[in-house]
This record gives C-alpha cells, sequence and structure tokens, in this order.
C-alpha cells in the first residue's frame, strides 16, 4: 500500500474523494480571498490617501486576535466535529464579505469599518484555520497528510497567483473594490458546498477530547517538551513577523515606488504567488518534509527581501518575487508538515492553533513597525530591514530552540531524580 501511494506522484491525495471535494471547493474559495485581500489594501489606500500606517493597521488587526485566541481556536478543534465547524466559520466569514461589500458599493465604507471587518474576520479565522488544517489528516490519513498540507499551499498559492491579478483587473473594470467582496461572498458557496457533500463514512474522526481543565497549558507543554515540535513553531515565529509585512509591502512598492496602476499591482502580487505555487508543488513530490528545508527556505526568505527592496527596477522587482515565494512556502510546507506527523490526534487541534497562532500572531507586530519604518525611511528600507530581521530570526530560533530544550530536559531529569534521592535518605 505506501508503494502504491507513493506511484501516485505529486497529486495522489486527489485519490480520496472527500479531498477532492475539500481542494475542489477551496480553489473558488482562494481565489475569492485573495481578490478581497487585494481590494481591502487598494480599499484602504484610497480611503487614506496611500497611508503605510492604516495599512499596516489593517493587517495587524486581522491577525491580532491569534495572540490571544488562536490557543482557543486549536482547543475547540480537539473538543468539537471539525467539519460542522467549519461549514459554520465559513458560513460568517461569507457574511462578512458581504458586509464589507454593501458598505463599499453604497459610498458609505470608511477605514474604521475596514478596521472592524478586519477584526471580526480575525477572531472567526482563530477557529477556522487550525480546525481546517488539523481536519486534512481525517480526509487523507497520515500516508498521503504532508501531500495533501503541500498541495493545499499549492492551490491557496495558485489563488494568489489568480486573485490578486484578477481583483486588479475588476477594480479598474468595475471601477471600485465594492463588487470584489461580493464576488468573495458568492465564492464561499464552493467550499461550504464541497463539506456538505462529504462522504461521512470515510472521514478518519478521532473521538473529541472532552471538556476539562488546563488543556491549554497541556498543549503548551507538549510542545515544549519535543525538540522537533518546538524548532518549527519557534522558526514560524520569527518569519511570520515579516511575512505579512511583505506581502503588505508589495502594495506600497508597487503604488509608491514604482508608480504602478492597480492592475500592475495586481501583477505584483502575482509574481510572488507564482514562487510560492512553484515552492508548494515541488513540496508535494516529497514524502516527508525535513529540516534543512525549514532552515533552508527562512533564510533565502530573508536575503530575498532584501534583494527585492533594492530592486533598481519594477521588472526585477517581479523578477525578485518569484524566489522570495518559493522560499517562504518551502518553510511553512515543511513546518506545517513535520508538526502534524509529529503530533497525536487529541493533540493535533490545539499544536495547530500554536502554529497558526505563531504564523499569524507575528503580524501585529511586524506590519505596524515596518510600515511605521516605510513611512519613515521609505519603502525599500522598511523591506530590507525587514529582510535582516528575517535572516536574524532564523538564528535565534535555533539557538532559542537548543536552550529551552535543553533546560527543559535538564529539569525534567532533577524531577525525575528528585523522588530517588528521597528514598536514599
Amino acid at each position: 500500500m505506501p508503494e502504491a501511494k507513493a506511484a501516485g506522484g505529486m497529486f495522489r491525495s486527489l485519490r480520496n474523494y472527500n479531498y477532492r471535494l475539500f481542494a475542489s471547493g477551496g480553489v473558488v474559495s482562494n481565489v475569492g480571498t485573495w481578490m478581497q485581500r487585494t481590494a481591502q489594501d487598494w480599499l484602504v489606500l484610497d480611503l487614506t490617501h496611500g497611508s503605510a500606517a492604516a495599512l499596516g493597521t489593517t493587517t495587524a488587526l486581522q491577525f491580532a486576535p491569534q495572540l490571544v485566541l488562536g490557543l482557543w481556536g486549536g482547543m475547540l478543534a480537539d473538543r468539537y466535529a471539525k467539519r460542522p465547524l467549519l461549514i459554520a466559520a465559513q458560513s460568517v466569514m461569507g457574511l462578512l464579505a458581504l458586509t464589507l461589500g454593501l458598505l463599499t458599493v453604497t459610498g458609505n465604507a470608511q477605514v474604521w469599518h475596514v478596521y472592524a471587518m478586519a477584526l471580526l474576520l480575525g477572531i472567526i479565522s482563530c477557529v477556522e484555520v487550525p480546525t481546517r488544517q488539523s481536519f486534512v489528516v481525517e480526509m487523507v490519513g497520515r500516508d498521503d497528510l504532508a501531500n495533501a498540507i503541500a498541495l493545499n499551499s499549492s492551490s491557496f498559492n495558485l489563488a494568489r497567483v489568480v486573485g490578486p491579478a484578477l481583483a486588479g483587473v475588476l477594480i479598474y473594470a468595475l471601477g471600485g473594490t465594492g463588487p470584489i467582496f461580493l464576488l468573495n461572498f458568492l465564492s464561499f458557496a464552493a467550499v461550504i458546498s464541497s463539506l456538505l457533500l462529504m462522504r461521512r463514512s470515510e472521514l478518519r474522526t478521532p473521538e473529541p477530547v472532552p471538556r476539562a481543565k488546563g488543556q491549554l497549558r497541556e498543549g503548551l507543554r507538549y510542545v515544549l517538551d519535543r525538540r522537533e515540535l518546538l524548532g518549527p513553531i519557534l522558526q514560524i515565529a520569527f518569519i511570520s513577523m515579516f511575512v505579512q509585512s511583505f506581502s503588505m509591502s508589495i502594495a506600497l512598492m508597487a503604488r509608491t515606488v514604482f508608480g504602478a496602476d492597480a492592475s500592475s499591482f495586481g501583477v505584483a502580487s502575482s509574481a510572488f504567488a507564482v514562487g510560492a505555487l512553484g515552492g508548494g508543488l515541488l513540496a508535494a513530490r516529497r514524502t516527508r518534509p525535513n529540516r534543512r528545508l525549514l532552515v533552508g527556505g527562512a533564510l533565502a526568505f530573508g536575503v530575498f527581501q532584501i534583494l527585492a527592496g533594492a530592486a533598481p527596477s519594477y521588472p526585477v522587482y517581479l523578477a525578485l518575487l518569484v524566489p522570495a515565494g518559493i522560499a517562504m512556502i518551502t518553510a511553512n510546507t515543511a513546518a506545517n508538515a513535520t508538526l502534524q506527523l509529529g503530533t497525536t490526534p487529541e493533540m493535533r487541534g490545539r499544536v495547530m492553533g500554536l502554529f497558526i497562532l505563531v504564523f499569524t500572531g507575528g503580524a501585529p507586530i511586524g506590519a505596524p513597525l515596518i510600515g511605521w519604518l516605510s513611512d519613515l525611511a521609505g519603502p525599500r528600507t522598511g523591506v530590507m530591514i525587514a529582510g535582516v530581521m528575517s535572516v536574524a530570526g532564523t538564528g535565534l530560533a535555533m539557538l532559542m530552540t537548543r536552550v529551552i530544550s535543553n533546560r527543559r530536559k535538564s529539569h525534567a531529569v532533577v524531577r525525575g531524580a528528585a523522588p530517588a534521592a528521597g528514598v536514599a535518605r
């Protein structure tokens, strides 16, 4: 059986009926999501006359809830059946897109409306994202898990190629960002339908974890006591501070440095996504992740950020976005697969909640900081500083993993030796 699965190649996870439904619905919904993200950035820039700080604030509000609620969302993913939880979360997210679309189309949208919708979307994502991530293994099993994670990343980044470019064209053709939010609302029907049509008998659903005190602390201890889990968590924690700010800076670089219009800005976002898509497809060919891919991808992402910030022309900038995308997705998929394969089913939701917390929770720190630096010293300087900090963070994560693991191991030895010493006396 393992040989047969391996022979399936890059797309072997699609042999699973439920995953085929999930992946198909996800492509449509992800295109709508990236269209909305592009429109949201453009709307904020229009409403604030190009304020980088306002753009950073919007990004921060969308990801700030992870700092408070990220682990809680992962705990809910362990306690409750994931498919109904996903259906409910996707429905609410669709309604948020509808609300912002109606406000924009009617000419009533204000910056605080965008801030509020971004915050609410962030709160719902605290539950939706770790639930969706930990649901994958229930559809495909452990043998195809790494492949399915990589295909999910490819799907997400295929949408990232199509969505921003399509949004840029439609913003120009339809005369504004409002219709983009409405189209995203309609796209949620695809993923909700795919969840409703799944064959429940083919899902590998674990027993829900009973409600009990201390489950959040239990999840933290579980990661801290396992170096193979702690390393990817810390690595992604440092990268994430500047992944979101880099995506934000694409809008700033395109608009303020190179003077690009909405459609050209969409091309820049898509160039970064082309690299991420390629990185995801390369990852799909691998049977298992490894540490070198994680560390190498993280370091390369920082280097290409620096080079992109120093790009002398728009075509060179676009070309540098491609390897930056490859490096980013290589590190991300390696971390994701390592964590899921190294985690027991009853802990997977909480571990993925912690993963999503550090991945998105860094944005409220990095995005406003880089936005402020970009306003102060220019977008080029902001991007290059983010790259330097990404490289430094990669080294710091490796050092912290070693120090924390050694300390916890030493404490465990001391605790284990204490009873024996008492008996000897």
